[in-house]
């Protein structure tokens, strides 16, 4: 056949469908629902797992700081207990001593900051909030990472000199001790001492499960005057610059060692998270959520295919007398099967793009708790919309086969 041919055969072929698929309607919706279930099921866990991503990077780097690095008794991460309790008896504390001694040979590659935490009861007036992660550290912090004070300011260096009970308090903290009134400057009570509210941080989000609005920032000493010294200290630092920060890492390694008096080639008795460290492991967590994402939308398309496949066949068996006429008409095989293909593959378009639909909305609704914009891209949209289409032509093979065997004279005989 001629190109031209062939053209006007696909064009009756597509008419055919058309008209096969409006006659019986509820065929026709019960294919494409089940296309339309799994073409959202495929889209929504493609922008889903991709968001999941964009999201653990971002609340990674407010949690950890996108250039920062972290020296620390031991970093839990996926440590087995025995490894940890290896850690725990092998490397000793960290002191303030050590942070002073780390401060005095920086030499300005490397800005240090303290850090002790404690859970506790946070109060004002009347209201508590309870079991706040209250964290004593330095103004350097605040130049280590990104807080996002939205109203007021951060500890100073000359309170953190003279430890002033000042706080710094989060957004959940702040939502349920002084809800609808300006926090600043309002007093709140800290293991029984009273400090006053310097500053409000905007709403960060969670890392690891854990909720970055129920911080509360007060300065080391003021810390220690409430909760005692620390069993511990974390110490967060960065590079001046961010091109440096391999530099740094590796000077505030050679500065701790220096301090513990390692020889070289001795294993140190601390531990250092790089920022590659984190991020690896955020990568590998939606690594592994992502490895259910190709299961999931295949066994999601699978399941369509056999509805779709199923609906076509039932139009196979109404129309069998009519499939008879046409090839007593001069219809051949090529034309029938075709025409069965056309049918499965509008259902399957049909569904997808309303599949699509529900999908976009789904992902814009999800996205505003999350704060994480899900927009449903065009690449994920002609994916999505070309798997459906193949589905399309797969479930119809089946029955483009036993539409185009039909016996005519059986057919044409059948009431």
């Amino acid at each position: 056949m001629t190109r031209a041919t062939n053209l006007r055969v696909y064009a009756e072929a597509v008419r055919e469908a058309v008209r096969s698929s409006l006659a019986n309607r509820l065929r026709t919706f019960l294919g494409g629902l089940a296309i339309a279930v799994a073409v959202a099921t495929v889209a929504m866990v493609i922008e889903g797992l991709d968001g999941f991503a964009r999201y653990s990077r971002l609340t990674s780097a407010r949690a950890f700081g996108a250039d920062t690095f972290l020296l620390a008794r031991v970093v839990r991460g996926q440590l087995s207990r025995r490894e940890l309790a290896e850690r725990l008896t092998r490397n000793p504390v960290i002191r303030r001593s050590d942070v002073r001694f780390l401060e005095q040979f920086a030499d300005g590659e490397v800005i240090y900051a303290p850090l002790a935490e404690r859970r506790a009861d946070v109060s004002a007036g009347g209201r508590t909030y309870e079991n706040a992660s209250v964290g004593g550290t330095a103004a350097a912090l605040f130049e280590i990472r990104n807080l996002g004070i939205a109203r007021g300011r951060f500890i100073s260096r000359d309170e953190e000199g003279r430890a002033a009970q000042v706080a710094v308090i989060g957004a959940d903290v702040a939502d349920a001790l002084f809800p609808g009134v300006d926090p600043l400057g309002k007093p709140v009570r800290i293991g029984g001492r009273r400090f006053v509210v310097a500053g409000v941080q905007a709403r960060q989000g969670s890392a690891g499960g854990t909720s970055l609005d129920k911080n509360v920032w007060v300065p080391l000493q003021a810390f220690e005057r409430v909760f005692g010294p620390p069993e511990s200290l974390q110490v967060f630092a960065r590079a001046p610059s961010p091109d440096q920060t391999d530099r740094a890492a590796g000077h505030a390694m050679a500065t701790m060692r220096a301090r513990r008096q390692l020889r070289p080639g001795a294993r140190e008795n601390f531990d250092l998270l790089t920022p590659e460290a984190a991020r690896s492991f955020v990568q590998g967590i939606a690594e592994r959520v992502g490895a259910a994402a190709a299961p999931i939308s295949i066994m999601a398309l699978l399941a369509a295919v056999i509805v779709v496949t199923n609906t076509t066949l039932v139009s196979v068996t109404q129309r069998t007398r009519e499939i008879g006429v046409r090839r007593a008409l001069g219809a051949t095989r090529w034309h029938v099967v075709v025409e069965v293909l056309a049918e499965a593959t509008v259902i399957a378009l049909v569904g997808g793009a309303a599949g699509l639909a529900v999908a976009g909305l789904a992902l814009a609704a999800a996205g505003g708790p999350v704060g994480i914009p899900l927009p449903l891209r065009p690449g994920t949209a002609l994916w999505s919309l070309s798997a459906a289409g193949l589905s399309g032509i797969v479930a119809g093979v089946y029955p483009a086969r036993r539409a185009s065997r039909i016996n005519v004279i059986a057919a044409i005989r059948l009431e």
